[in-house]
């Protein structure tokens, strides 16, 4: 049987739901096609992140 992939951003029980996967739209200055800009970042910063 094949393996499971497992997360490693976890390092307590509870740490790893304190992040988000957040996906922002922009519009490239060079070729005016939209591109996706994804990261990982905590809970708290999800406003900021899209602020920007």
């Amino acid at each position: 049987m094949a393996k499971k992939t497992v997360a490693t951003l976890q390092t307590g029980k509870n740490d790893g739901r304190s992040y988000s996967k957040v996906i922002k739209m922009v519009k490239s200055p060079k070729t005016g096609a939209y591109i996706f800009n994804e990261e990982m970042v905590p809970n708290e910063a999800v406003k900021d992140f899209f602020k920007n």
